[in-house]
């Protein structure tokens, strides 16, 4: 294989391999990843504006037996600080959302043993009701298939209740890493990859837009990385023309502090910023029928995600206004958003409010 061979069918557009992929990643310079990255972008996207939007991360509860051991956030059903957010609650924080120019709520569930299907229909119900402008960006594929498997209902039972009850998206949580044996090292309790790529399958057949993501840095290889954005351009692909499928992708590093992975096994976040850089342009080259690529400059920072805004990101995300789980891990970026467009402006680019859709917003 060839570096310019490569780069030019890239610049095509087109499907490189598994293989052509991990090579690309694994030989060439980061400078020429990183202008074949924008340059991809800028077919995608050719105005100069970079899209934020504001939103609030609430988790409906900390409790959840899916063990996962990267992260902090859980409780047991049982434990002192265990709590399930009260409709009282999610009022005062949904005016505050609204009150800073926002309507939609990253609702986060987790694995709660005695929540079952109704708890969350009729809570979506309600919220709805109470805001009917409110935006559901809620659960994810590995809430969904434990509710399913709890109910004992298929997947596609259990979206088309939510989505009755006024959800809205799917957000790509629990992804992690689409790859078994990573999946059984740092969280066996939850969906396999096929079972996650599947409940995706069927939210897409369904018009339900969602987004996906990667948290890496942690016991996967590189191998495994490039396996996992062909398993999601393979799905994208497979979608119903009438839907959006996964409108964006979000790659984002491995949150350490004090988690059992670093703890108990010595496993710590090594992700360089050029490996980020790397990892965000490869993203961009392969997953050339996704539209959009966010930067997580929660986990990596406000000067890497800059850069990478010229490495094939065209989004910045959320000006965040409430994130519990990987806070608790380690990652305390914070930026209002004052500052936020700030720093789309320094990077040199436009900033542009939207929505979970896309659709530009004044």
């Amino acid at each position: 294989m060839q570096i310019e061979n490569l780069v030019e069918r890239a610049l095509n557009l087109e499907f490189l391999t598994e293989a052509e992929g991990l090579f690309l990643y694994q030989n060439a310079p980061t400078n020429v990843l990183i202008q074949l990255a924008d340059a991809i972008r800028r077919i995608k996207n050719p105005d100069n504006k970079v899209t934020w939007l504001i939103d609030r991360n609430v988790n409906i509860t900390n409790v959840c037996v899916s063990g996962c051991k990267f992260c902090n956030f859980h409780r047991s059903l049982h434990h002192e600080e265990a709590y399930v957010t009260s409709i009282e609650e999610y009022k005062t924080k949904i005016e505050e959302l609204f009150a800073l120019g926002g309507n939609q709520l990253l609702l986060q569930g987790g694995h709660h043993p005695k929540l079952g299907l109704k708890f969350y229909t009729d809570l979506f119900s309600e919220l709805k009701s109470l805001y009917p402008n409110l935006k559901l960006h809620a659960l994810g594929p590995p809430e969904i298939f434990y509710l399913a498997k709890k109910e004992n209902i298929t997947t596609r039972e259990v979206l088309e209740q939510l989505k009755s009850a006024g959800l809205d998206s799917l957000p790509g949580a629990g992804a992690e890493i689409l790859c078994d044996r990573v999946r059984k090292l740092i969280t066996k309790n939850k969906c396999s990859a096929q079972e996650w790529l599947d409940v995706m399958r069927v939210a897409h057949q369904l018009s339900l837009t969602t987004s996906a993501t990667m948290m890496f840095g942690h016991v996967e290889t590189p191998e495994e990385r490039i396996k996992h954005l062909i398993l999601l351009r393979e799905v994208q692909s497979e979608k119903p023309l009438n839907s959006k499928g996964f409108i964006a992708f979000i790659p984002w590093t491995f949150q350490d502090e004090g988690t059992f992975l670093k703890s108990n096994f010595g496993i710590t976040n090594k992700i360089s910023t050029e490996e980020y850089i790397r990892m965000l342009a490869i993203s961009r080259i392969l997953l050339v029928n996704f539209d959009n690529i966010q930067v997580s400059w929660l986990t990596v920072g406000k000067d890497v995600g800059q850069v990478c805004l010229h490495a094939g990101a065209n989004d910045f995300g959320s000006i965040m206004i409430e994130e519990n789980v990987v806070s608790s891990a380690g990652a305390n970026n914070m930026m209002d958003e004052t500052a936020l467009k700030q720093a789309i402006i320094d990077a040199g680019f436009l900033p542009q409010k939207r929505n979970q859709q896309y659709e530009f917003i004044s």
